[in-house]
This record gives structure tokens, sequence and C-alpha cells, in this order.
């Protein structure tokens, strides 16, 4: 009963701007500054790139619809850990929180503020430990040695920039949310002024945009092979699109306000996208822009030469930030929607007395987020666990089916479109990436999900202690 009226006392403070800006702010970190140049590797033709771009951005926003849907119909704290619990149980419900704390959502908070104190790092020179100290290593299961001392001062900018925004999230999610407000229309509105300078500016060339889908010469199976491993470059820039769910009991009229957020801020970053890419293929070739790691620092270059470099550093450090506090603050509220439903430690249940927020499991994500941090290991883990994203996105789309029939007469402020063909369709893709993924990456994929289930064991102390 403690757990429910802790609940209770959550505030309702974030409006439909701040549920955009959540969604938009978490999607938009640094993959746009860095996927690009794979994606156009792999591609080398600019309008399959836009196609890739377009056509992830489409499938990402039918899975913003059918949440938009469920949304409508369960506006509790937790998002989709709810969800799944109301589609398939306990069981499946705390398998998704468990990956989400253990680390889907920490992993990826560990890269971003990775990537952000690497952008810093343009600007300082970070001193590093005595070599005694970087040599030294740990044994971290299912993973291998680490090094926790290597880059010590770029990781320690990484936790820094963790605590900071924990601590801005722990004093109130009203603060929370005006950051990420602010922040996210500061970042959005320096891509759009980069796209606008870029295609004005630039002395580009349209014929780099279109050259009459002149296709590389190579077989079909190799360009569907190629198109397959951009779209999931392309979705690695669109994640995070599902954070707002996580904060429903947060939301003022979240019938109303998760649903159109979730779409709103969904639409924004597929224009805002899709508007940089053309400035960059306008100024780059193709096979310029494929060969260009930092495609935005490369492009900016052309205009502004070495002092592009700062300016696209700032651009991601901007980005980087915003999308770290959407994560901080949106994460955290999964963790204690499982000690509410008495499936996790009951301490990450409480409520701040004065700031009513999920204080402990704000800190006990932020001090997980920094051990992965430590471990430089991140993207050996994010690796492990796109599989179990996207299965979990798969059950979440296949869920609407499922209360459809088990909940006909229950309200519905907003009902996905196209239904059943659009969510089939977005549950055949991910079907589709899935075995994809098992065919040409079986030990990650096998991995991910030997990290999911390792937290079986947890589930059933807690379930049979209840």
């Amino acid at each position: 009963m403690e757990n429910k009226n802790n609940a209770n006392h959550l505030i309702r403070g974030l409006g439909l701007t701040a549920c955009t800006m959540i969604v938009a702010g978490s999607m938009i970190g640094s993959g746009i500054f860095r996927k690009p140049s794979s994606m156009a590797a792999q591609l080398m033709s600019p309008e399959l790139l836009i196609i890739v771009w377009v056509v992830a951005g489409f499938i990402t926003l039918i899975g913003a619809a059918v949440n938009s849907e469920i949304a409508g119909m369960i506006s509790e704290t937790g998002g989709q850990f709810i969800y799944f619990k109301e589609m398939y149980g306990d069981f499946t419900a705390y398998l998704y929180g468990w990956s989400v704390l253990s680390v889907i959502q920490t992993g990826s908070q560990a890269a971003i503020a990775y990537a952000f104190a690497e952008y810093v790092g343009y600007f300082f020179k970070f001193p590093d430990l005595p070599k005694a100290f970087q040599n030294f290593s740990l044994y971290m299961p299912l993973v291998g040695n680490i090094h926790p001392f290597v880059d010590f001062g770029t990781k320690s900018i990484a936790i820094l920039c963790i605590i900071f925004l924990t601590g801005i999230n722990y004093v109130g999610v009203v603060f929370g949310g005006a950051v990420q407000t602010v922040v996210t229309y500061i970042k959005i509105g320096t891509m759009i002024i980069l796209s606008a300078v870029l295609l004005i500016f630039g002395r580009g060339n349209v014929s780099n945009i279109y050259t009459g889908f002149s296709m590389p010469q190579e077989s079909f199976p190799t360009i569907f092979a190629a198109v397959g491993l951009a779209l999931s470059g392309a979705f690695w820039a669109y994640d995070g699109w599902n954070n707002l769910t996580f904060v429903s009991g947060e939301v003022k009229n979240p019938q109303r306000n998760v649903s159109l957020g979730l779409l709103f801020g969904t639409l924004i970053v597929i224009a805002v996208y899709v508007l940089i890419n053309l400035a960059y293929l306008y100024v780059l070739p193709i096979d310029e822009m494929a060969k260009s790691p930092l495609v935005a620092a490369s492009a900016t270059e052309k205009i502004f030469g070495n002092l592009g470099g700062s300016i696209i550093s700032i651009a991601v450090i901007i980005s980087t930030f915003g999308a770290l506090n959407g994560s901080i603050l949106s994460t955290a509220r999964v963790q204690f929607a499982m000690a509410e439903k008495n499936l996790f430690f009951t301490t990450l249940g409480k409520v701040h007395p004065k700031f009513k927020t999920p204080h402990v499991s704000l800190v006990v994500q932020g001090i997980w987020s920094a051990v992965l941090v430590l471990s430089g290991s991140f993207d050996t883990i994010t690796d492990y666990v796109m599989f179990a994203a996207w299965m979990f996105y798969m059950l979440g789309a296949a869920g609407v089916f499922i209360l459809r029939k088990r909940m006909p007469e229950k309200h519905r402020p907003f009902k996905v479109w196209g239904y059943p063909y659009l969510p089939i369709l977005f549950v055949i893709f991910a079907f589709v990436f899935l075995v994809n993924t098992v065919i040409s990456d079986t030990s990650n994929a096998m991995m991910g999900l030997i990290l999911v289930l390792s937290g079986s064991p947890f589930y059933f102390y807690w379930k049979y202690k209840k």
C-alpha cells in the first residue's frame, strides 16, 4: 500500500510541449552526426540513402502510433513495462524492465555521455592517468576484460555529466522537463540552421542528391543486405522514441498528451533527419560522404574551413546533452514502476518527500550508467541488446491486437491508423530484422538474449517472496 501512495504523489507536471520535446530530444543524439557516413558507404546511392531515412522514419512512426493507442488506454508511470504486464503478464514485463535497467537504456546513456565527453575534448585536453593505472584490468562476465582507467579524463567528464543531469531530474520532473524542452529547441534549431547554411552557402550541386537512381553494379542480394545494414544504422539514430511512455504518470492529460507527443516528436525528427541528410548530400557527393567519418564536420568545413569542426562539436555537445537528459528523466520510472508492482527492490519505489520524484531509482540508474562508462564496454553491450530491444518492439506492436481483443470496450482516445495492416507491417518488419540479426550477427544476438534472461532468477525470487 505504501508504494501505491507514493505513486499517487508523483506530480503530473509535463504538458504537450514537454512531451514532444522528450520524444524528439531523446531521439536526436550523436547518431545523426555519425551514422550517415557509414550508411552512405553501404548504399553508395544518394536516392537510396534518403529513402532509407524515410522508410526507417515511417517504421518508427508506426511503432509510435501503436504505442499512442496503448498510451491512451493506460496512463501509469512505467510505460511499456505496464503495457507488457497487461498484454503478456508479469514475467515478460519484468524481463523488459530488467533489460531496460541492466543494459538497454543504461548502456545507451553511457554511450551518449561518452560521446558528449569526446566532443568536449575537442576544446579541452584531458589528462591521462599513469600507465600503471591504465594497464589495470578487471574481468566482466559476458564482456571480457575491461580497463576502467583507460581514457579516464574522458570517462570522468561523461560521469560528471550523468551525475549533473541525474541531479537536475532528482529535484523535480517539471525542472527536468523544462531543461529538456529548452535544450531540444536549441538543438533542433541548430540542425535547421546548419541545413539552411549548407543548402544556401554550400556551393554544392543538386546532382549530388539526384543521380537518376544510378545504382551500384552489384547483385540484388548484395543491395538488399546493404539496405538492411543501413536501416540498422538509421534505427539507431531514431531510437529513444518510446521514452515518453515511461513518464506517463507525470503527464498532464496523459490520454491526449502522451499520444500526441509521440506522434509530433517522431514527425519532427523525421523531417529534421531528412533535411540535414539532403544538406549533407548537396555539399558532399555520395563517395566523398562515405569517406567522411564525421560527415557533418566535413560538410561544414566546406564553408567554414577548420572552424567547421568547432561548430559541429558544439552541435554534438548540445545534442548529446539533451538526449542524455531525456533518457535519464524517463528511464528511471521503469524500475520505479517495477518496485510499485512488487517485482523489484521496494526501495526503488520511493518518492522524494519534497521533490516528488523517484529519487532512489534515479540514483541507482545513475550509478549503474557510470559503472558502464568506466567499463568502456557500452558499445559492445549495446550491440548485444539491439536484438533484445527489437524483440520487445515487436512484442509491443503485437500487443495492440491482444488488447483490442481483451479490452474491446475500453475507451481509446487515439486509434492506430490502418489497423490491422500497419501494426502487422511493423511486426513483420521487426521479425525479419530479428531473423536477419540472428543470421548475420549470431553471437551478439544470442548474447543479448542471455543478458535479458539473466534476470529470470531474480524474478522468481521476488514473485514467490510476494
